[in-house]
């Protein structure tokens, strides 16, 4: 069962998913700044935070390898392979 902010993910348009991966790593970084200086109250908010970062990465990589050519996930599944083998 896909989570709620997935699926709130699936929705936007990519420039705007874009612009909030850059927002959300601003404040990512500095929530953590603050935590070094002060602390926080709740620094469970450095976990949330970061873990919507990788689903912002996550949904723009799977919409970039959506998009690519069958010579483009050829080249990429011969790069993993050998990575694989490694």
């Amino acid at each position: 069962m896909a989570t709620k902010k997935y699926q709130e993910l699936q929705e936007i348009n990519d420039n705007d998913l874009k612009e909030t991966l850059t927002e959300t790593e601003t404040a990512y970084q500095k929530l953590t700044f603050d935590h070094a200086i002060r602390g926080l109250d709740n620094p469970l908010e450095l976990r949330d935070l970061r873990r919507d970062v990788a689903r912002l990465k996550t949904e723009i990589r799977r919409r970039e390898v959506a998009v690519m050519t069958p010579e483009q996930l050829a080249k990429r599944s011969k790069i993993r392979a050998r990575r694989k083998n490694k």
